[in-house]
Formats: C-alpha cells, sequence, structure tokens
C-alpha cells in the first residue's frame, strides 16, 4: 500500500540518467534503421538532387509514424497502468488487507466496486486525451494526416493487448482481462463501424497491414528496455510488471520528445496537404 510499492526508491537520478541514456540509444538505432531502409526504397528514383528529396520527404514521414506509435502506446500504458494499479489498491481495502486504510482511500474502493464499468470507460476517454494533447503540443506530428495517426492509434491498442497478452503469462491473470477486452472492443469498432463499407474494412486493413514494421520494432524495443530495466534492478519485480512497462514509456516519450525537436530544428519540413498520401 506503500508508496515504495510502486516506485522504487534505489532508481536514483544517476541511474534514471543511465537509463535515459540506453533509451535514447535504442531509439537512435531504430532511426537509423527506418532511414537505411528508407534509403533503398529510394534509390532507383532517378537523379540525385530528386533522389534526396524524396528520401527526406519519406524519412520525415516514416520517422513520426513511430513516434505516433511510442505516444499512442505510451498513451494506452497510462491507462492500463492506472487500472491495475487503482483496483489492486480498492481490492487489498475491500478485503481489508490493507488493514486500517484512510477514509479516502476507503470511499475511492467503494466508487470503484460500484461504478467500475464506468469508471474504466472514463479512463479510456482520458488516455485518449492525453494522446491528443502529447500529438497537438508536446509533439506535434504535423505530416500525419488524421487518418493516419487513428491508423497508428489503433496499432497502439494492438500493441498494448500483446503487452498485456505476455504479461498475462507471467503476472496476475485476473488484473488485465477487463482492459484487453475494452481495447479490442475498440480494435474490432474500427475496423467494423456501424456505416462502414468493405472498401473502408480493406483500406483499415491495408493501414495496418503497412504499419506493422512499425508494430514489431515498437515491440522490440520495450522488450529489451524493460528486460534491461527489471535486470539492473531500476524497476520492482515484486509489484506488477506493467508498472516497470509504463516506467519503459515514459522514458521512451521523453527521447521522443528530444529526438523531435533536435530533428524538427535540423530538417524544417513543411506539413502536407491534407489527404496526401506518404
Amino acid at each position: 500500500m506503500s508508496i515504495e510499492a510502486y516506485i522504487n526508491p534505489d532508481f536514483t537520478w544517476y541511474k534514471k540518467l543511465f537509463f535515459l541514456l540506453i533509451t535514447y540509444l535504442l531509439i537512435s538505432i531504430c532511426i537509423l534503421i527506418i532511414a537505411g531502409v528508407e534509403r533503398l526504397m529510394v534509390k532507383g528514383h532517378g537523379r540525385k538532387r530528386g533522389c534526396d528529396e524524396v528520401y527526406k520527404d519519406r524519412l520525415n514521414d516514416q520517422i513520426q509514424r513511430f513516434m505516433e506509435m511510442v505516444i499512442s502506446g505510451t498513451s494506452v500504458m497510462m491507462f492500463s497502468c492506472s487500472y491495475v494499479v487503482v483496483n489492486h489498491i480498492c481490492t487489498l481495502v475491500s478485503s481489508g488487507a490493507a488493514g486500517k486504510a484512510p477514509e479516502v482511500l476507503e470511499m475511492l474502493a467503494s466508487a470503484w466496486n460500484e461504478g467500475k464499468d464506468f469508471i474504466l470507460l472514463l479512463m479510456i476517454v482520458v488516455s485518449c486525451v492525453v494522446n491528443s494533447l502529447l500529438d497537438r503540443f508536446l509533439i506535434p506530428l504535423s505530416r500525419l494526416t488524421k487518418e493516419e495517426k487513428a491508423s497508428m492509434r489503433m496499432l497502439g491498442m494492438f500493441y498494448v493487448i500483446v503487452i498485456l497478452i505476455f504479461l498475462n503469462t507471467i503476472g496476475d491473470e485476473s488484473q488485465y482481462g477487463p482492459v484487453m477486452m475494452y481495447y479490442f472492443g475498440l480494435m474490432v469498432g474500427r475496423f467494423v463501424y456501424f456505416d462502414a463499407s468493405f472498401m473502408d474494412f480493406v483500406y483499415n486493413l491495408r493501414n495496418v497491414f503497412f504499419n506493422l514494421p512499425f508494430l514489431l520494432m515498437t515491440l522490440m524495443l520495450t522488450g529489451i528496455l524493460g528486460l534491461t530495466g527489471f535486470r539492473m534492478g531500476f524497476f520492482l519485480e515484486r509489484n506488477y510488471y506493467i508498472v516497470g512497462i509504463f516506467y519503459t514509456h515514459l522514458f521512451m516519450l521523453v527521447c521522443v520528445f528530444i529526438v523531435y525537436w533536435v530533428f524538427r530544428f535540423i530538417y524544417r519540413g513543411k506539413p502536407r496537404e491534407n489527404g496526401e498520401q506518404a
């Protein structure tokens, strides 16, 4: 029940800086991989000058897709982690395992038990708002259209579902089921909505397929960083693993913020017109 149950006091600022550098290094490697792939894709474009312009445009687009993947994943993971922690605390308070709890926690546990589903929906809305705020103010990915951002956010939901499925095999299975079901429902709704046509379904499926490399890359990045954090004792294994995974995403978000503004300073590309595809 103490705050130390979720925050490792031994994770000092020196160690946080070291882990931030590791995160920055791995994200830089991911960007270099994206740059290498894009260079191969435009290699036969023609004149060198024209090829360079196409390369810069494509590279900017693909890096922003990767960044949106990290942003959406962090937003969804924030909700998932909040749900698990709050549910754990309320369960301990309601069962009496926490001993004599403060009145505020008892009120929270009572409200949670009576309206858990509605609170869960509210937390999903909050995570969507956080995603929009990050996109608009902190890391404004101006080159991506609304449809492209929506596709990456949908992949962000699937990305978190994959992580939660993995955590189910090593953690408490009863904690992650409701979260996965809610986001699975949102994903299905994205593919098959009320007035959707078959071509809409094919278009959404196509967007997911072409953006799968970003999903796989982000999963590998999260896995390496999470494993590193637990092995080095930066994250605690005695609480839910999802807490350490959420901390990992916070470090990833900080690094993406740094990379975005450095990249924007070096390359001041103009936003694309609405509807123009990469």
